[in-house]
């Protein structure tokens, strides 16, 4: 008799086409292995209550609590104008906090009947706010009483498993559906190496899945998750492991700069002496640019650290050598910033070919996706003969049009804005794989660049130059001190009073395509936000307003690029007053004049894009301002981050903040592009050994095993972690 479902078996045959296509759509699980990897988020025990205290809004949420009272309220409205309306309001606490649960209409008769005083339950559902209270209306709830046999039977360990719920389907659902296929468990292969798991002592795949689905004690959840974040960190060092191998075994074209070139004349023409950071990080630079394996390696910066330099004297040291150098920049804006900041510091080292230009110059040539067509053309061409020998653009550079002559260096600026395809997309337009150096100003924590850019070496620049002016930071608390948000406006003007600029922040656009979307959203949001502020707005009102008499400017992501261009030269150029903007102004955007930015609605931006953003002023000798404007109540999460950013300018330290408080699987989703599943059980930031060990044991198994072909398991694990395209990427390194 076999009657236990294979893992790859689909879920329709086991649970039936309805639950299926819930858990497929809304949670992304397809086969009962899928299904066995779901982890509980958290448990219960029978005799504790969770903390109503700190709930979480917006969120989906499943709580056990107790109910301490049950009222039935009888309105009039349009549906039943005689009174005849029913609302009931079901107090319900677990000794931390207390919650409303709302049941309208037809839906009050059973909850009516059921959640009487004393009862506990689990109740699930979408946490709202509704006369400053927090609510969940029409929750899906489960009694705790064990007087129906399967309740008993479903929960009858004295722990009771939480799982990552949707609205569909709640938490208690899926665990009946999880104890249908756990006997599977006992089929899962292993996919660490019996040596590695034995000298650790780490329990069987097997029985980790046994013990983090039905655990008797917390013993048992622990050695679950033990094992579980092995298997997590593993094989996705191992994934790492295989293309950090693949790439040292590619043959690269060597790039020593000439004593005499234009790396050298570059140096020469210098105002100001490297940090010493500048020049370690160069050493570590150059030295992977004169092997013959490619380079592949992180430089993470500071906001202002000076990493464009450090990038430019790389790119100079392979145009030296006779190649061709090419950055990416994720916004137009963006690249044409960096164009015309290289070709300034350049001068003359950038007109090759033209009468003027200094005798080792090379051509800088700008490709964007709105560039006129003689433009392009021309741009092109001096890519594919190799008169060009730095190209600075965005996505367009990945296109197949684009054909270079000896593409020796790909430099990715933002790396958290491509995915590892669109990295590999470029570096396949060299005759060999060029060298890579992918930069980013979002500092990352160790752990992280480990998980994420594994397959990268990583150097650090923590190390502002000379001269760079500190930035002072503060929330204005707009709704509890509006005379607070007054002496924002004062404070820009008296700047600009000195000679300075102002930058002011908003995260939307306000044209009517942006409002009618925030229209739509906002009505259906139960807690009836109002929609972020934005820039057309805010810029007519200021200029009418607490700013009238300065000249303001508007810029955002869907102006045309050379309107964005003018804006930006005329702010550049000090022809204008205060900008308000978007975030295209996050990163890159160099105005030394500019001394105080003010973000309005502060809450809605993320801790390191705030951090991003503060980064544009101070760059000059007088001190920085940074207000972040804030509606958000002292107590609340979001008042908490926008405290944590304006305490630190440590990017490191506020990356940690930032991990800590979103969850992981965002941030490793996103960057480890292709991957299908985010991480689970692993924690980046606490669990730094794990991963670290892990590092090691992948590079060792690699070493002695590239194909993996004596741990198939690992092969199978490493397969559903990959998909076919990314697999492909990976071994292509």
């Amino acid at each position: 008799m076999d009657s236990v479902p294979a893992l790859d078996e689909p879920l329709k045959k086991v649970l039936g086409p309805a639950t299926a296509k819930v858990m497929a759509e809304h949670l992304g699980l397809h086969t009962v292995g899928d299904l066995l990897h779901h982890y509980p988020r958290r448990y219960e025990e029978r005799g504790q209550l969770t903390h109503l205290a700190d709930l979480p809004m917006d969120e989906h949420v499943t709580v056990v609590a107790q109910v301490a009272d049950a009222r039935l309220h009888t309105f009039a409205s349009s549906r039943a104008p005689r009174g005849k309306g029913q609302r009931l309001e079901v107090t319900i606490t677990d000794g931390s906090g207390r919650l409303t649960l709302v049941f309208f209409g037809a839906g009050v008769h059973k909850p009516h009947k059921e959640l009487l005083p004393g009862t506990r339950a689990m109740f699930a559902g979408k946490v709202s706010v509704f006369n400053r209270r927090l609510q969940l209306a029409h929750p899906a709830y489960e009694l705790l009483r064990g007087d129906a046999e399967e309740t008993v039977e479903t929960w009858a360990g004295a722990l009771i498993p939480i799982y990552p719920a949707t609205a569909k389907l709640e938490s208690w659902k899926i665990g009946k559906a999880l104890q249908t296929v756990l006997p599977s468990a006992q089929e899962a292969a292993d996919p660490l190496p019996e040596a590695l798991r034995e000298g650790r002592g780490l329990v069987t795949l097997p029985e980790a899945l046994l013990k983090i689905h039905r655990p008797h004690t917390k013993a048992d959840i622990e050695e679950a998750r033990a094992r579980l974040k092995w298997d997590e960190a593993f094989v996705l060092q191992v994934a790492l492991a295989r293309r950090r191998y693949a790439d040292a075994q590619a043959p690269a074209v060597p790039r020593r700069p000439k004593p005499d070139g234009i790396l050298a004349a570059f140096d020469d023409r210098l105002p100001f002496t490297l940090t010493e950071g500048q020049r370690k990080v160069s050493e570590e630079i150059f030295a992977d640019l004169a092997t013959d394996h490619p380079m592949h390696r992180l430089l993470q910066g500071e906001v202002g650290s000076g990493k464009t330099m450090v990038a430019l004297r790389a790119m100079l040291a392979v145009v030296d050598a006779g190649g061709q150098a090419a950055m990416l920049a994720p916004t137009e804006v963006l690249a044409q910033q960096h164009h015309r900041s290289i070709t300034e510091m350049m001068g003359e080292l950038a007109e090759g070919g033209m009468l003027g230009g200094a005798e080792s110059a090379t051509k800088v040539v700008l490709l964007t996706g709105s560039m006129g067509a003689a433009a392009r053309r021309h741009a092109l061409l001096d890519l594919a003969t190799g008169e060009a020998g730095i190209v600075i653009g965005t996505h367009a550079l990945i296109e197949d049009k684009v054909q270079f002559h000896d593409l020796g260096l790909v430099v990715v600026d933002e790396q958290h804005r491509f995915g590892v395809e669109q990295r590999d997309a470029l570096r396949g337009k060299g005759k060999q794989p060029p060298h890579l150096l992918v930069m980013t100003a979002t500092p990352i924590p160790r752990t992280v660049a480990m998980t994420v850019f594994g397959d990268l070496e990583t150097s650090v620049l923590d190390q502002l130059p000379a001269g760079r002016s500190p930035i002072a930071s503060h929330v204005v608390p707009a709704a509890d001190k509006p005379h607070f948000l007054a002496r924002a406006w004062e404070r820009v003007r008296e700047e600009v009073e000195k000679g300075h600029q102002a930058y002011v922040v908003c995260p939307r656009i306000g044209d009517e395509e942006d409002g009618a979307k925030a229209k739509k959203k906002s009505a259906e949001d139960e807690a009836e936000k109002r929609p972020p502020l934005a820039v057309l707005d805010t810029a007519e009102q200021l200029a009418r307003g607490p700013l009238a008499g300065l000249r303001v400017e508007v810029l955002h992501g869907r102006m045309q690029p050379d309107d964005k261009d003018a804006v930006m030269r005329r702010f550049a150029t000090g022809e204008a007053d205060v900008l308000v903007a978007t975030t295209v102004i996050e990163v890159g955007v160099n105005v030394p004049n500019a001394t105080v930015m003010v973000i309005m609605d502060a809450d809605r931006f993320g801790v390191s894009q705030l951090h991003q953003l503060r980064g544009r002023v101070g760059r000059g000798s007088a001190p920085g301002l940074c207000l972040l404007v804030s509606e958000m109540p002292e107590a609340s999460a979001a008042r908490q981050r926008l405290n944590a950013v304006a305490s630190t300018l440590d990017g490191f330290e506020l990356s940690r903040i930032d991990l800590e408080q979103r969850r992981e699987g965002d941030v490793l989703g996103q960057a480890q592009s292709g991957t299908r599943s985010s991480l689970r059980m692993l924690a980046v930031i606490d669990d730094e050994e794990v991963i670290a060990e892990a590092r090691e044991e992948a590079t060792r198994v690699v070493a002695a095993d590239p194909d993996l072909e004596r741990l198939p398991a690992l092969r199978t694990a490493l397969d559903a972690l990959l998909d076919e395209e990314r697999e492909q990427y990976l071994e292509k390194g």
